[in-house]
């Protein structure tokens, strides 16, 4: 008797490799390391993203391409926020010296999990007159998703479905 391959539905228990590539490269890709094991429908992937694994075969090796905004939103300009470093003190390492491009864990409000946000300025003591009023000592994160508002490679290999 053949065995039928399982296919990928809502809720499915999945071990996959998976890249997520924008225009300036890979932003994970499991395909080098151990596979990735999630549940579908659990938010650990975008629902453009898990919209295109619905129907896949254990075993497809399948590239898709996401339009622009589509797997991660639009670029939000509210997203760019001005962090005063006595808050990021308080958070963390009062000694921490923040980069441009660093990605940096932020608690939720109830501790419970985390966001990241990515550094894009780091204001410097000197009144040079560069920054607007207050943020010399402060540090503009972007919190949109690294992806969004991008048109997005999705590369999977399915390699178990329950």
């Amino acid at each position: 008797m053949a065995t039928t391959a399982h296919r990928i539905q809502a809720g499915s228990f999945l071990t996959l490799h998976y890249r997520l590539a924008g225009p300036d490269g890979d932003i994970i890709n499991t395909f080098k390391d151990k596979p990735a094991t999630l549940t579908l429908g659990t938010g650990e992937l975008s629902p453009a993203v898990e919209k295109r694994l619905i129907g896949l075969e254990e075993g497809a090796h399948a590239t898709f391409d996401i339009p622009p905004g589509e797997a991660f939103g639009d670029r939000n300009p509210e997203m760019l926020q001005w962090v005063a470093r006595r808050l990021l003190n308080e958070m963390g390492d009062p000694n921490e010296n923040y980069q441009v491009g660093d990605v940096v864990q932020f608690p939720t409000p109830d501790g419970m999990a985390s966001y990241a946000g990515s550094v894009r300025q780091v204001g410097k003591d000197g009144g040079n007159g560069e920054l607007p009023d207050g943020k010399a000592d402060a540090v503009l994160f972007d919190f949109n998703h690294p992806l969004a508002g991008q048109p997005v490679t999705f590369e999977v290999q399915v390699i178990g479905v329950l």
